[in-house]
């Protein structure tokens, strides 16, 4: 498979300027209805409660597609996004030193927004492990190529154990894959669940960080190539992946789910390569439907409609829906609000993922009409760029 050539117009963070880009917004507003899935059914008690085919069905299809996938999605487009405002920046005559303060002082703020994050809603955050990432890999957007594609490699084993550890307890157990009830309140308190989640967030932290690190580099390596910026001149190699990393993915996942709804009565020794081989091959799953969406975007930018148009200013304003949805399943699962943990399994969880997905699209068209970015986007561009802001006070502010 040939990687797609480097823009030619200038090298890496000189890239002529564009208009904002659909595909990249795109794949950030579909993959928070993948975080939406990976979600909601943590947060019930019994996820065997319900029709037992729908949430076989929906356990497979988390498999094959959501579980360590949305991760790997997620973090790809975080790593190509440092890549963009390296370029937005360096266009502008900033020189490297500043640009790279500015993107350590904004991993030290996706850090706070993340412990803020477990402080007040729940302990599986993905924020300030992106913090933590852009902290020790800003140095790599300056690397060559083949060092980005050789850290992908090396990082890639640690990342898939970790994973597969994760996962080997429940396959070999017979018990679902998902951790029943890990975000569920149950009968414990706010106070004990606080404590609870201050306590594990250093080992959930450097989890995460482990986790995502490889598909954060192969996003940089991606952004440099511009391939969801300039889909139509990338569509031979973003057809190519998407098909090739998505028929392993799900050939990597088949063993797993075949486990888990008993169609296969696996040896000890495959049931631990069933484990390994699903979060190994999840990443490519992740980085598939990245490119899946950037073929979506050739034919969806020329007419776009909506549906589509709300969909990337969801992606637009990621980090506040991200937020809002831990806040959309404390009400529909917690004791205090809507009490729905001990009357739903997988298949209806499902159900508060879509739903909740579906109203975040609305909220942030709705923010679009109105021309708000969004309280957390907001939030943060004020915090990082204030000292930037400060002596410029009399001009316009800077962008980005």
């Amino acid at each position: 498979m040939s990687a797609p050539a480097r823009s030619q117009a200038a090298p890496i963070g000189t890239t002529a300027p564009t208009a904002r880009a659909l595909a990249p917004d795109l794949a950030r507003g579909v993959m928070l209805l993948a975080i939406a899935f990976a979600h909601a059914p943590l947060f019930v008690i019994d996820v065997e409660r319900g029709a037992p085919a729908a949430n076989a069905a929906f356990e497979v299809f988390h498999l094959l597609f959501i579980g360590n996938h949305a991760r790997p999605m997620f973090a790809f487009l975080f790593g190509y996004g440092l890549v963009q405002m390296l370029n937005q920046r360096t266009r502008r005559g900033e020189e490297w030193p500043s640009v790279r303060k500015m993107l350590r002082r904004r991993g030290w703020w996706l850090i706070a927004f993340g412990f803020a994050h477990v402080a007040l809603l729940m302990h599986l955050d993905i924020l300030a492990a992106y913090g933590v990432s852009a902290l020790l890999l800003v140095g790599l957007l300056r690397a060559k190529d083949s060092t980005l594609l050789w850290a992908v490699g090396l990082t890639l084993a640690p990342s898939t154990l970790v994973s597969a550890l994760g996962l080997l307890g429940p396959v070999q157990d017979g018990v679902s894959t998902f951790t029943a009830g890990s975000l569920a309140a149950g009968t414990r308190g706010a106070g004990e669940m606080f404590v609870g989640r201050i306590a594990s967030w250093p080992v959930v932290l450097i989890v995460e960080v482990i986790v995502l690190t490889p598909a954060v580099i192969f996003g940089m390596w991606a952004a440099r190539r511009r391939i969801l910026e300039e889909p139509e001149r990338n569509r031979g190699f973003l057809s190519r992946m998407a098909l090739v990393t998505l028929v392993v993915s799900m050939l990597g996942g088949l063993p797993v789910a075949l486990i888990q709804i008993d169609a296969w009565s696996a040896p000890v020794g495959a049931m631990v390569a069933a484990a390994v081989a699903q979060p190994f091959t999840g990443y490519a799953g992740g980085i598939g439907m990245a490119c899946l969406v950037g073929l979506a975007a050739i034919r969806l930018g020329r007419r776009q409609g909506p549906l589509t148009t709300a969909v990337a200013a969801l992606g637009q304003r990621s980090m506040t829906m991200y937020l809002a949805q831990s806040v959309a399943f404390i009400v529909a699962f917690y004791p205090w609000a809507l009490d729905l943990q001990d009357d739903l399994g997988l298949a209806g969880a499902g159900v508060v993922a879509v739903v909740t997905w579906l109203l975040s699209v609305l909220a942030a068209d709705l923010m679009r009409r109105a021309g708000y970015r969004g309280p957390a986007e907001n939030l943060l561009r004020r915090l990082v760029y204030r000292r930037s802001n400060a002596p410029a006070r009399r001009g316009a502010a800077p962008a980005g």
